[in-house]
């Protein structure tokens, strides 16, 4: 087995596989992507709601978000010969009181001023878009630019485009810790010995991030924080668009299939016990049905809908709420991608092809220096 490479990529999500698929585009030749798991995709590259928007991003991350939906997501099927059930039809983010309509208009104005379209809308104009959407919506924001995507598609099609590619793929390779050789990291030591060794080392392992960091003396303020998922059995077609609040109780589409897939937060998933961090299956009963009810109060159809299952994820929230990505100052040849706060699938593309950049030393296709992770320790 050949444990030497150009680069190693430590992740097996739609970060990981998409900057394999990136380096290889850019020549690039020889690629390991290492994955804990048993499986590719097996955190939240398939266990988040698909959204694919711009719309509500922290300033320092809006271009980010924006690149990705302008240069990458509308012909990311056709390069990589497999629909991901991209869907580009805008995003409603819902509000019922006066305190959400303030909120919803701040973020429209801090987001146009990065370059972005918004509109505000009234209730009445919500439910010409949606007519099953509760009367009590007052208003809403919409960006017209923003949309979703199937993330267990996307994930995949960038995987399978790798393996055509000749990248090379190691699951169940759980990664113990990093090691430099002459000041620079180089080694990528497994749980059970082995040794990986490369050039330069991509980081995008999650939440997991952390700890395979602080190896090399590397620390991202971050915590782990449980979303829960669900998904419906088919419904007649309702609305295209991807769904937001202005509480921030739930998100979620409506997929080609008919299905609905919700992402929610009851508030109590801090209570949540997860036995086995690995084990992203697990749901709570509690939680469950406070993210029902609060689906039910903005989409009163949905009420009797039959969940077909639901699942858990693990967000990787840092400190101030926005991903680190590029090189590190004080560990030469390590490259970060990480720390996405649960919003990171939507600018994936973008992200991939960064990393890719970053590796062969061209300037990043938009502005990464807020994102830098010096920032958690400049005064």
């Amino acid at each position: 087995m050949k444990t030497t490479a150009d680069v190693i990529i430590i992740g097996g999500g739609i970060v990981g596989c998409a900057s394999a698929y990136y380096l290889k585009k850019k020549g690039v030749k020889d690629i390991i992507v290492l994955e804990g798991s048993p499986s590719i995709g097996h955190g939240a590259s398939s266990r988040n709601g698909g959204g694919v928007r711009q719309s509500g991003r922290d300033p320092r991350e809006l271009g980010l978000a924006m690149t990705a939906v302008q240069k990458f997501w509308p012909t990311l099927s056709e390069e990589l010969g497999r629909d991901v059930e991209y869907t580009q039809k805008g995003n409603l983010r819902l509000g019922k009181t006066e305190a959400h309509i303030k909120k919803l208009t701040a973020l429209k104005e801090s987001c146009e001023a990065g370059g972005l379209k918004l509109d505000m809308i009234s209730g009445d104009e919500v439910r010409k878009i949606a007519p099953c959407m509760s009367e009590d919506v007052i208003g809403a924001s919409f960006c017209p630019t923003d949309g979703h995507a199937n993330p267990l598609v996307a994930t995949l099609a960038y995987y399978m485009k790798d393996l055509e590619l000749g990248v090379r793929f190691f699951t169940e390779a759980f990664v113990d810790h990093l090691e430099k050789v002459h000041d620079k990291v180089r080694k990528v030591i497994l749980k059970d010995g082995t040794v990986f060794e490369a050039g330069d080392v991509i980081l995008a392992a999650g939440y997991d991030s952390r700890r395979i960091m602080n190896s090399v003396g590397l620390d991202v303020p971050m915590t782990s924080l449980v979303d829960c998922a669900l998904v419906t059995e088919m419904e007649p077609e309702m609305f295209p668009q991807m769904l937001g609040t202005a509480a921030a109780d739930f998100y979620g589409h409506q997929t080609r299939h008919g299905s609905f897939v919700f992402g929610a937060e009851s508030g109590l998933e801090e209570y949540m016990e997860i036995k086995d961090p690995n084990d992203q299956r697990q749901q709570n009963a509690a939680t469950l049905g406070a993210s029902c009810r609060a689906i039910e109060s903005w989409i009163p159809a949905l009420a009797k809908a039959k969940i077909v299952r639901s699942w858990t994820g693990i967000l990787d929230c840092t400190k101030d709420g926005v991903c680190v990505l590029g090189r590190p100052k004080e560990a030469d040849g390590l490259i970060l991608a990480c720390g996405f706060n649960g919003h990171g699938f939507g600018t994936a593309p973008a992200v991939g092809y960064i990393m890719a950049q970053t590796v062969v030393g061209e300037k990043p296709i938009t502005d990464i220096e807020p994102l830098r992770y010096e920032r958690f320790y400049e005064i």
